[in-house]
């Protein structure tokens, strides 16, 4: 099999050259319609002013230009077609070339404020984990994907995500196909609207009024042709259209909500059809496919069959527009008929419309991990214990936003034994950056994706973390006291039933180190009588002391760095014990501060 790259690079090559020959055709059938135009006008001042040939030779230009007409839309579409698709794989490209940052969707919405670790971990706006993981193209997809990262999955949803995706993994053609096919749907599906409809109460029409609407026409008609043939007179025409006309302006305010309340979904719904169709006529192993497949059909129907009999009904409603049509419509209660019959469909398949958003949504999601996968064959799925004791346990972890040429892996063991780690080390020398791989990796083991890691063994596990605090002006909040809130959040979620791991980044450093010592030993003393697991991080040599007054739970790691030709250079490797050298008077130095 080739690699993820010359695979990508070979299918953007050859979407590419079909969008470049498509653009060439597209340009080409213009300027043939353009001549068949104006070639018809040519030969229409003949025929009519020269009289050179009969005027109904002026049907072959016409049927010619008509021709060309639906060619060239047909070509325009598969020319967007193929130019999207070669976008899809320079997008691919670009991941695994580390240029991604500030192309995709960086998923800001999702950003909570006072979520426990979203901000802290990167994981929404400008390369974040989202923008690297999201390949869904709607907006429901996206949604599902970062509802994974924002709260842990249980790990049966877990495991049957594994089976998923490494199912979908290999399959590029469908994964191509749904992305494109949601980029269709994105610009002009509109789900909350859409859900509202499906969801809103049905019309309640008694058996006899259905009756009356398809027993009334035919009466009319009836009479109509009695009247016609001289084998009846006129009154019970007359009759029957008045008792027409009354039935049909009692329902009417009822029959123009349910067509206004219509139209729009089912258009929608058209869209959606496509993407739809596309997941029907595939066959999957993985149970959690094989579910989503299944819930896609409604009474043994697949949906797109479903869909077109919506659409259909919407399409013979604008019959009724047509002024010729009109008066045959009004005796065969075109509208009212329609509108039941649409009313039925909404009572049959409007609660399948919200199961159906719901199966696309989470296949794209679905789809976004397995690209992420495919692009990263080294990373596996993580192992997880269900023994009910905390554990995080990684072997080579890395940062999976750090491009792989710079990514210095480490070793992280929480759990058996040694259950808080604290990290001492000079600024810059890649503490943050041991919490945020942490976390990250915690992250996407507990949303079903592979971690980037030699392999992670973990149990399930709520996430907390104070990284990025920052103050507010609006709130009137210091920075301290930001982080002493978040702090007391932390604790509370380790007083909750799913061990808590924790990662801490330089400790209450907006105080004195009097009050830093002792708040941080109390904060970390009580998550651990919590039995959390977790990392400290500090540059403050008198906070390594906690791991002594904790003793064998805890243990004390560092980061080293030296000063080389006038600059700080750091290895990023964690080592045992307590650093034992402080880089900030070099670095003073290093730029000319006299210390």
């Amino acid at each position: 099999m080739s690699s993820p790259r010359d695979e990508y690079a070979q299918r953007y090559a050859h979407r590419g050259g079909d969008a470049e020959r498509l653009a060439v055709l597209e340009r080409r059938l213009s300027v043939a319609r353009l001549a068949v135009f104006a070639l018809a006008l040519f030969a229409a001042w003949l025929a009519f002013d020269k009289a050179l040939f009969s005027p109904w030779w002026l049907l072959l230009p016409v049927a010619v230009f008509v021709a060309l007409l639906l060619a060239h839309d047909r070509v325009i579409h598969r020319r967007q077609r193929a130019a999207r698709a070669a976008a899809f794989y320079a997008s691919g490209l670009a991941r695994l070339s580390d240029t991604w940052a500030g192309s995709g969707q960086a998923g800001e919405r999702f950003l909570e404020d006072f979520h426990p670790y979203a901000a802290d971990l990167d994981l929404f706006g400008r390369g974040s984990l989202f923008e690297l993981l999201c390949t869904a193209r709607t907006l429901a997809g996206e949604a599902v994907l970062a509802s994974w990262l924002l709260a842990a999955s249980p790990l049966a949803a877990i495991r049957a995500r594994h089976a998923a995706v490494d199912e979908l993994r290999p399959r590029l053609d469908l994964r191509e196909d749904v992305a494109l096919l949601g980029e269709d749907v994105r610009g002009a599906l509109d789900p909350a609207s859409l859900e509202a409809w499906a969801k809103r109460p049905a019309w309640q029409v008694s058996p006899l009024a259905r009756a009356a609407a398809a027993i009334l026409p035919a009466l009319t008609l009836l009479t109509l042709a009695g009247w016609y043939f001289s084998l009846l007179g006129a009154w019970p025409f007359l009759l029957s259209g008045a008792v027409e006309l009354a039935f049909a302006s009692r329902l009417r305010p009822r029959v123009q909500a349910a067509v206004r309340a219509a139209e729009h979904p089912a258009r929608d719904l058209a869209l959606l059809s496509a993407m739809l169709a596309r997941l029907e006529v595939e066959a999957f192993e993985a149970p959690r496919l094989r579910e989503l497949r299944e819930m896609l059909e409604c009474e043994g129907e697949p949906p797109s069959r479903r869909i077109a009999r919506l659409q259909r009904l919407i399409d013979l409603l604008d019959a009724y527009r047509n002024q010729l049509f009109a008066p045959i419509a009004a005796i065969l209660l075109w509208r009212t008929n329609l509108a039941l019959a649409i009313e039925s469909w909404h009572a049959t398949s409007g609660a399948a419309v919200t199961r159906w958003l719901a199966v696309t949504a989470e296949f794209e999601a679905l789809s976004a991990l397995a690209s992420h996968a495919y692009e990263h064959p080294a990373d596996p799925f993580p192992d997880f214990d269900e023994s009910g004791t905390p554990l995080f346990d990684g072997e080579a972890l890395g940062h999976p936003l750090i491009p792989e040429s710079r990514c210095i892996r480490n070793d992280v063991q929480l759990g058996r034994g040694v259950r808080i780690l604290i990290v001492s080390g000079s600024n810059m020398s890649g503490k943050s950056t041991l919490l945020r791989t942490v976390g990250v990796n915690a992250v996407l083991a507990l949303a079903g994706a592979p971690v980037r890691a030699r392999h992670l063994q973990l149990s399930p596990l709520a996430v907390g973390a104070s990284i990025r605090i920052v103050d507010s002006l609006q709130n009137g909040t210091s920075r301290f006291y930001a982080e002493v809130k978040r702090l007391g959040r932390i604790v509370e979620m380790g007083r909750g039933t799913v061990p808590l791991l924790f990662l801490l980044d330089e400790i209450l450093s907006g105080t004195n180190s009097h009050d830093r010592a002792i708040g941080a030993e109390a904060v970390v003393r009580r998550l651990a009588d919590s039995g959390a697991v977790g990392l400290v991080t500090t540059h403050d040599l008198a906070l390594a002391r906690i791991a002594d007054t904790l003793g064998a739970i805890s243990a004390n790691v560092h980061f080293e760095d030296h000063l080389e030709d006038g600059r700080m250079v750091f290895d990023y490797r964690m080592r045992p014990g307590v650093v034992q050298k402080s880089n900030a008077l070099a670095l003073m130095r290093a730029v000319g501060l006299e210390v």
